[in-house]
């Protein structure tokens, strides 16, 4: 098995779908951890737990983008300098961004924690679900240095070409939480806690088993001692690059807090429905999110060899398989919205208004793919730039469009929905633009940052 892929010669779109095969098994095993939750949590707890987990999702990832975005732009650095050949760089890089990841890691699970209460008070949550909110929030956040430490580990393996790794692990770590699921929730009653604890478990055993692969069987994890020292010049490239990303993300999860306060007000029934819609929506992005890293490695190596041309190319033959799948997921969920919503809750009203938001949703997944795949090549250009135009975007237009839609008469909890419809072809115009006006091309500049780094 080979733990390094250079993507700089050979079939584009090959290289592009093959990478992508791996990390969507392996997005899809990390989804089960959100499904199972969801699924026992509102089959054996009920449809007001659910609704109390799920209001809490924006804020847990607003606290974990932060580490997220700064993998990204690790994982950026890396494939360009690998691309490139530069590996005394890479290995640099791989432990300095270590270093800067698990810092921030630290900062940001003692913030949320302490902070959970008041900010779940100034959700709009119902009091009736605040305390339950308020627990499942703090667990979850007790677990953010797994979260850091897999994303980070993730994002140095894809951008060296190994997207088999992690998948391995998920695999396993899926299991575990199915498992940790059933007996912390079914069997020792930890209610809506106890599921937050076994999707904490299980990340970190994923994160743990893929450090130790990297440290035994690749050869860029081969570090000398030398590469272990703290390089301030480098750690301040990881932060500058992975920053902007982590800002786009945290936006993007501000404007869904924006959004869920919005569907809280519409009460219990709309929480669940909106709960259950955003379980199936995680489900369907990871194809366009797995896409999105590839083609982001993809981008990050080819565009370190100085090879343009190649990435254009890759581009175009990825948004064709976008589009396809988009297309095909359109068609299931206009026939099967309301089954799909009824494997997460049993009440009649709550599966009538998920469904057929579904199959609202549905007709923008085109958009949706579209942000995905140009957000790959833009990233992996190392357009940082782009970074802040897309969370601009993306925060416009979840609450500018949700402030409209929920003043127009008749409109009611559907302009939760269409809000996110919305905003999805705002930004995915957006990106578009950035794509065609062509600065991508000139935003890598290894010689320059050689020297800057040293």
């Amino acid at each position: 098995m080979s733990y390094t892929r250079k993507m700089t010669e050979g079939s584009e779109l090959k290289h592009i779908i093959l990478f992508t095969l791996p990390l969507f098994a392996g997005n899809l095993f990390q989804q089960l951890y959100n499904i199972v939750d969801s699924v026992i949590v509102g089959r054996v707890l009920g449809s007001d737990k659910l609704a109390a987990v799920g209001t809490t999702g924006s804020l847990t990832y607003l606290f974990s983008t932060l580490c997220i975005g700064l993998s990204v732009g690790a994982g950026i650095l890396i494939s360009q300098r690998f691309g490139a050949g530069m590996h005394r760089e890479v290995r640099r890089l791989i432990t300095n961004s270590a270093y800067v990841i698990m810092a921030f890691g630290v900062v940001v699970t003692v913030i949320s924690v302490a902070c959970a209460g008041l900010l779940m008070q100034m959700m709009n949550t119902p009091a009736n679900l605040l305390r339950d909110a308020t627990d499942y929030m703090r667990a979850a956040c007790s677990g953010t240095l797994c979260v850091a430490a897999y994303n980070w580990i993730n994002s140095v393996m894809r951008s060296l070409g190994d997207s088999r790794t992690p998948l391995i692990f998920l695999v396993v770590a899926s299991l575990l939480n199915v498992a940790l699921d059933l007996l912390f929730v079914v069997v020792l009653d930890f209610g809506v806690t106890g599921a937050a604890y076994a999707t904490v478990i299980s990340q970190g055993v994923s994160a743990a088993g893929s450090i130790i692969v990297g440290f035994r069987k690749n050869p860029y994890f081969r570090l000398s001692r030398e590469d272990f020292k703290v390089e301030p010049a480098v750690c301040k490239k990881c932060i500058t690059t992975g920053v902007p990303i982590a800002l786009q993300n945290a936006m993007i999860s501000v404007s869904m807090i924006f959004l869920q306060r919005t569907a809280n007000g519409f009460g219990e029934t709309v929480m669940a429905a909106y709960t259950a819609t955003m379980r199936v929506e995680q489900l369907i992005q990871q194809p366009f999110a797995s896409m999105n890293a590839a083609v982001s490695t993809f981008a990050g190596q080819n565009i370190g060899a100085g090879l343009e041309k190649r990435v254009i190319r890759g581009y175009h033959l990825s948004m064709l398989v976008t589009i396809g799948f988009a297309l095909a997921v359109m068609g299931v969920f206009l026939l099967c919205g309301d089954q799909i919503v009824g494997l997460f809750v049993d009440e009649p009203e709550v599966i009538s208004i998920g469904g057929s938001a579904l199959k609202l949703s549905c007709l923008f997944y085109t958009a949706l793919g579209t942000i995905h795949t140009t957000r790959g090549l833009l990233n992996g250009a190392g357009d940082v730039i782009y970074a802040m135009i897309n969370g601009f975007a993306e925060v416009a237009g979840r609450i500018g469009f949700a402030l409209i839609l929920v003043n127009i008469p008749g409109m009611g909890w559907w302009a939760v929905w269409t809000t996110t419809c919305l905003t999805w072809v705002l930004t995915a115009l957006m990106s578009l633009i950035r794509y065609w006006q062509g600065k991508w091309k000139t935003k890598c500049r290894l010689v320059e940052e050689a020297g800057e780094m040293g």
